[in-house]
């Protein structure tokens, strides 16, 4: 392999260790040994198990040596944020006000990998309560962007998107409820999917709230969907199995035919921050790129509007106050103060107030899917802005407007719709921008195809970041 062990694809891994060229102790010591280097700067891991993890590879390897293997993912390295459980460790919610009782059992995600023989090497870091696009949390040492480590990493799934940047190995796991798969996952250089709601089953499952793949490839997280959608019947919203080729990643559109996509291009929310020129001028400039290879792609208006995420803020705002609320005063000091300000404003809220909140959810839901309609799918940013600064709990750092950087990811978790954040070039300072592509409710596997497109489209990412002691 001319790549180092640590960076090589989960889908490389399973070729490699079928045809007996690597196994899965040596690739877990070196992914340990990656994790080593960069974690003391980067902060990324919860109940890292070096111990755990290599007798997991050498049951693997065992399997693999006698033709037992239980999949392309035996053997393959993962991480799992924090909030999705795993039996016997604690979930703290990003929180120093949670009381750490270990899991009784895995989640439906953990419990897939687990069943395919993946090698779980740790949980991976949160803000509190999953309420930021950031790494900063209560519970947590801060967690840092591996492009530049005075930058966020982006959140909720803070650490799962610097490790994936890091190679921590190729696998993690992400949770998405308004942006917190793909905001991490475009200001991290990688690629993050959000699927449809129930597609991949999770529990406890809630309104918008999914669980998906982060990976460096497309590829990747295909493979990662073959095991991850799997049925588990304690996700009550979860859809029906399907038969779904995941690593038939050739484009094609709906009817089957070759004909090239038809994409509408979002470059206004409606509400937010606005688009800085230089991620304007990335996004527009795949956009482009698609054109030139046949595509048809046209513009959208906006079909957001404020009300839409101030209702929003109102519901969650309240679901906020009522868990801060319930805690005792002792555990409720321990929350972050921003958290703790931004969930208090709901106490002020009228029942009145909190419906209509919860109504734009359906309001917004229609926006979206009406929006999508015309076309195969979406193109947009996935955020208005490049990473900011490391200890800023948002772009704004302001709990009176903390969700102005989530306007084109929020709407496709109200609408249930897949999305997919994918690198599509840099800053002037080296920064990754990410490439939003919206797909149609349950066209998971044609969100996939048109970022494998891009993939191929692009010109060659950089280099992935080193720990500050090899770049000296």
């Amino acid at each position: 392999m001319s790549l180092p062990l640590h960076a090589l694809t989960a889908v490389e891994l399973g070729s490699a260790y079928r045809r007996g060229e690597l196994s899965p102790v040596e690739v877990t010591r070196a992914v340990l040994e990656r994790i080593a280097a960069w974690e003391p700067h980067l902060q990324a891991t919860y109940a890292l198990d070096a111990a755990g993890a290599l007798a997991q590879a050498e049951a693997s390897q065992r399997r693999w040596r006698g033709g037992e293997a239980l999949g392309p993912l035996d053997g393959v390295p993962v991480t799992i944020k924090e909030n999705i459980a795993t039996r016997g460790v604690p979930v703290p919610l990003g929180t120093a006000a949670t009381e750490l009782v270990p899991a009784a059992a895995d989640a439906p995600p953990a419990a897939r990998l687990r069943e395919a023989g993946a090698v779980l090497l740790a949980k991976t870091t949160m803000p509190d309560l999953g309420m930021l696009s950031s790494g900063l949390s209560s519970f947590h040492p801060l967690a840092r962007n591996p492009w530049n480590l005075e930058l966020n990493p982006g959140g909720s799934s803070a650490g799962a998107a610097a490790a994936c940047a890091a190679g921590y190995g190729p696998l993690h796991l992400g949770t998405d409820i308004g942006g917190s798969i793909r905001l991490p996952a475009g200001w991290c250089g990688i690629v993050g999917l959000k699927p449809s709601l129930g597609r991949v089953p999770i529990h406890p499952p809630y309104a918008g709230r999914v669980a998906g793949p982060m990976t460096r490839t497309v590829a990747d997280a295909a493979l990662a969907m073959t095991v991850l959608a799997r049925p588990d019947a304690r996700d009550t919203m979860s859809l029906p199995a399907q038969s779904i080729d995941w690593m038939d990643l050739e484009w094609r559109a709906p009817d089957g035919s070759a004909r090239p996509p038809r994409l509408g291009l979002l470059m206004d929310a409606g509400w937010g921050l606005p688009v800085d020129p230089q991620v304007r001028a990335v996004v527009e400039r795949a956009a482009r790129a698609f054109a030139a290879a046949g595509a048809t792609v046209e513009p959208v208006e906006p079909f957001m509007a404020r009300p839409m995420i101030e209702g929003l803020d109102a519901f969650w705002r309240m679901r906020a106050w009522l868990d801060l609320s319930a805690m005792p005063m002792q555990r409720q000091a321990r929350v972050l103060p921003f958290i703790a300000e931004w969930a208090r404003g709901g106490a002020r809220l009228s029942g009145e107030a909190v419906f209509r909140g919860y109504s734009q959810m359906g309001v917004l839901r229609d926006a979206a899917v009406r929006a999508t309609m015309p076309y195969d799918a979406l193109l947009s940013p996935v955020a208005p802005i490049a990473a900011f600064a490391a200890d800023w709990p948002c772009p704004t750092n302001d709990p009176a407007q903390p969700f102005e950087h989530i306007a084109f990811t929020v709407a496709f978790n109200m609408s249930e719709q897949p999305a997919i954040a994918v690198d599509a070039g840099r800053t002037d300072a080296g920064m990754p921008v990410g490439l939003q592509i919206v797909g149609h409710r349950h066209d998971d596997l044609g969100v996939l195809r048109l970022a494998r497109w891009w993939e191929q489209l692009r010109p060659t990412p950089p280099a992935w970041p080193v720990p500050p002691q090899e770049a000296r």
